[in-house]
């Protein structure tokens, strides 16, 4: 029963997470990507953390086997394996089956299509170092490292990348980096399980710190256990040690397969109690200092976060269409990141304001210190006011809430005007394009001597940076009026 109520709720986040990734209902699954452990970390909700460390402390990492999408997405994976294992071992089967009946000399060989996992003690210092080595590459580099091993952004990339193929519209560095993680996380879940949770993953690494005392725990009662190894078998995390008759509940994610598996009623998950340990599931005892030290670590990564450098202006492959964004002096990060560094410092790269941005004006920099981070452009559209969407659904608190009609009061950049473009600066035609669109009214066509048609001139006391003008500027291949970033947003009076 316990095996099917977390079934049906992983099914619920994993479709949720997916269509929010697909740009599908924000309003209606955007609270799951709230819960995301990291992405909380980053953005400083103590509440949401604090909940998931609850959970933990009192379920085990059940935040692994439902909320976490790339956690079910190796379920996923999982089944597909034992279900298409358990197709060719009843073929196998009757086809031996046939070959008796008809009194057949053959001698088939007989494979073992159903693969079986066996107790693996942890990795320690990989599974650590890698914990260690994600805090120092947030204080020191950015955020590189974590955007591509931390679960949420790596399963966010995956399904972007998917549904830029099936839109057409391709980033080619995104689309090659989705696809290897695609292929890594399926192999390595389809060979070894829970392989990536229990060792590469950051986030799965803090919780073990936690569910190494979780109170509720499946436990092995070796009075009733008749050493079938049918739950050490089929352990996906490889944490049951069926000689030993011990569980190490670090690595533990909580699944409840051995519970189903066992015929004897042998393994059952109960309340074992604070500071107690099961005599037939005692771990061996580790170093606390080690213990202190990497949770200490990890909080302190933590709020070192906002630390972290900002980059410079993205200097990756664009690609050629008829309109082209300008060489910019610094970056254009969205309204309600604060400034550059903070939007930076926080983001992880999860592609879920780019899928969902409906005026195609964020997508994936290909920028080395910025990788797949999203930037700003106005080729294909411009940051309309009234839209909020981005706010809303970003995890991290790189995009704080922004509430409509809130974008009027914030400056992000400021337009700025290049007559050798404008055509009716040049005296080519009378336009007028930008001044007509600007929602903010910054724009006014003013006469100029010598000149047979009104050029625009822009006051940087009301320009918001929206990027109206400059999307909607008839110049090509570069518009005639561009955006210049502030790298810290002003209120406007």
């Amino acid at each position: 029963m316990l095996r099917k109520i977390r079934i049906a709720l992983a099914a619920l986040f994993f479709v949720g997470i997916t269509l929010l990734f697909v740009g599908i209902g924000h309003q209606w699954w955007g609270w799951m990507a709230k819960l995301q452990f990291l992405p909380s970390a980053l953005a400083l909700n103590f509440a949401v953390i604090a909940v998931i460390l609850l959970l933990t402390f009192v379920c085990g990492r059940l935040y692994c086997s439902v909320i976490c999408p790339m956690g079910v997405f190796q379920d996923v994976i999982l089944w597909i394996r034992r279900t298409g294992g358990k197709w060719m071992q009843n073929a196998q089967t009757r086809h031996l089956k046939r070959l008796k009946e008809q009194g057949s000399a053959e001698k088939p060989k007989v494979r073992q299509y159903l693969k079986r996992f066996s107790y693996v003690k942890e990795h320690k210092w990989v599974r650590y170092g890698v914990l260690v080595l994600s805090i120092v590459s947030l204080v020191v580099s950015g955020q590189m490292l974590i955007a591509l091993i931390a679960p949420y952004s790596a399963y966010g990339r995956v399904v972007r990348s998917i549904v830029g193929v099936a839109s057409g519209s391709i980033v080619l560095p995104l689309l090659l980096t989705g696809l290897v993680t695609l292929l890594v996380i399926a192999c390595c879940a389809w060979l070894w399980g829970r392989e990536y949770c229990n060792t590469v993953c950051p986030v799965g690494t803090t919780l073990s710190l936690v569910s190494r005392f979780s109170l509720f725990r499946p436990t092995i009662d070796t009075s009733k256990c008749i050493n079938c190894g049918r739950c050490g078998k089929g352990c996906k995390a490889s944490c049951i040690d069926t000689q030993e008759h011990k569980i190490d509940y670090s690595r533990c994610v909580v699944c409840f397969d051995c519970l189903d598996n066992c015929t004897e009623g042998a393994l059952k998950y109960r309340f074992v109690g604070f500071g107690k340990k099961e005599s037939a599931s005692d771990e061996k005892k580790t170093d606390g200092g080690r213990r202190a030290f990497m949770a200490t670590t990890a909080l302190v990564g933590t709020a070192l976060v906002a630390q972290a450098q900002s980059g410079h202006m993205d200097g990756g492959f664009a690609e050629v269409v008829d309109k082209q964004n300008p060489e910019r002096e610094g970056r254009l990060v969205p309204f309600g990141s604060g400034s550059v560094e903070d939007f930076y410092s926080r983001c992880t790269a999860c592609q879920l304001c780019v899928t969902n941005c409906p005026n195609h004006v964020l997508r994936p920099s290909t920028d080395f210190a910025h990788f797949l981070q999203p930037q700003m452009g106005y080729d294909k559209g411009y940051c309309r006011p009234e839209c909020n969407i981005c706010s809303q659904v970003c995890p991290a608190g790189a995009i704080r809430p922004v509430a409509q009609g809130q974008k009027m009061t914030i400056q992000i950049g400021v337009a700025h005007v290049n007559l050798d473009l404008c055509f009716a600066a040049s005296g080519e035609a009378s336009c007028g394009n930008c001044a007509y669109h600007c929602p903010s009214g910054a724009i006014m066509m003013v006469d100029r001597e010598g000149s047979e048609y009104k050029i625009p001139v822009v006051s940087e006391a009301q320009c918001i940076g929206c990027g109206a003008c400059e999307n909607l500027c008839p110049s090509r291949p570069i518009s005639a009026i561009t955006v210049r970033p502030n790298s810290v947003h002003h209120p406007l009076n």
